[in-house]
């Protein structure tokens, strides 16, 4: 038994005993953080490069590609570290700052899929109002309402989750450090505070699902009454990508933090957590990209721009040409 004030350190889960398997994981694990990097990378400079793309739209997109970096890049380094060098032990320090970076990106996505939604449907349910609604100072205040709302909301979990006392040891049930595991090393009723604070933000994010939910049941009355099918085909493909990925994220958080204690296991736990922390960020790039052709034809033209001016730099170099 310890309390938190002796605790100078975390041992987070190992994913494996085995160091064949903690190999596995630790390659798995940088193939799926490159994926991220590269998916995410590409779309926030292919946004910024393009002037065509800096739309409400897009400007949101490159917003929540830069939320999915910093997640993943919060939980993946340390997790592929101790993989590799088969460690367990994260810093008392270094926990807390990773779950207030954690609980912020992943707050602060929640909220910028929210505001993404209401830019779908002032798109298709009120196109004449749409410059009014999303001009560009209102929406860079929503996405700054955004950040600043991931940044509150992690830092008064994260001072809150640390001020409780712990007395059951220092043991993770993770591989990165998640609230509910932390709660569960409290004392009896000391957690109760923070579970307080746990029930009062539900509502604001059951608020957003609503709000979501709502929007899109709008959204979808409004494309059955075009005419056009080419126009109904049109107005689909720019909601299902965001669709899918609230869906995705939406999902695998729920269940992970509301399913039954009845069912729990660490196994169970350990997958849940991996598909709503480390999938959503991966993934996101794929599921955008793929159903938008002007920002696979953007992207393309970026590569093909870069790969020119790379091929013609290297050319007027050995050739002694002026560049």
């Amino acid at each position: 038994m310890s309390n938190s004030s002796s605790i100078t350190q975390f041992l987070l889960l190992a994913l494996s005993d085995k160091r064949e398997l903690q190999l596995l994981h630790f390659w798995l694990f940088l193939g799926i953080y490159l994926a991220a990097l590269l998916g995410n990378g590409l779309i926030i400079t292919t946004v910024a490069w393009d002037h065509h793309l800096h739309t409400p739209m897009y400007f949101f997109l490159l917003n929540l590609s830069l939320t999915d970096l910093g997640s993943i890049s919060t939980i993946l380094p340390k997790s592929m570290a101790n993989s590799l060098w088969d460690n367990r032990a994260i810093s008392y320090t270094g926990c807390a700052a990773q779950l207030l970076f954690f609980v912020f990106f992943i707050t602060a996505e929640y909220c910028l899929l929210t505001i993404m939604c209401y830019d779908r449907y002032v798109a298709i349910c009120r196109p004449l109002h749409y410059g009014t609604l999303l001009g560009s100072r209102a929406c860079v205040h929503m996405a700054a309402a955004a950040w600043a709302t991931g940044f509150l909301y992690a830092l008064l979990h994260t001072a809150n989750t640390f001020s409780l006392p712990l007395c059951q040891g220092n043991a993770v049930g993770q591989f990165f450090c998640e609230i509910p595991q932390i709660l569960k090393l409290s004392c009896s009723l000391s957690y109760l505070q923070e579970l307080g604070l746990l029930v009062v933000s539900a509502f604001f994010l059951f608020g957003c699902f609503v709000f979501i939910v709502v929007s899109y049941v709008q959204i979808f009355r409004a494309v059955l009454r075009i005419p056009s099918e080419q126009g109904r085909h049109k107005a689909f493909s720019t909601c299902l990508p965001h669709l899918a990925v609230v869906s995705l994220f939406i999902s695998t958080g729920m269940f992970t933090y509301l399913k039954p204690s009845s069912i729990s296991s660490p196994s169970l736990d350990l997958v849940l957590s991996f598909l709503y922390s480390v999938l959503p960020p991966a993934v996101n790039p794929l599921i955008y990209s793929m159903r938008n052709q002007e920002l696979k034809a953007t992207l393309w033209k970026l590569i093909s721009w870069t790969f020119f001016k790379t091929e013609r730099f290297s050319t007027s170099f050995h050739k002694g040409l002026p560049l």
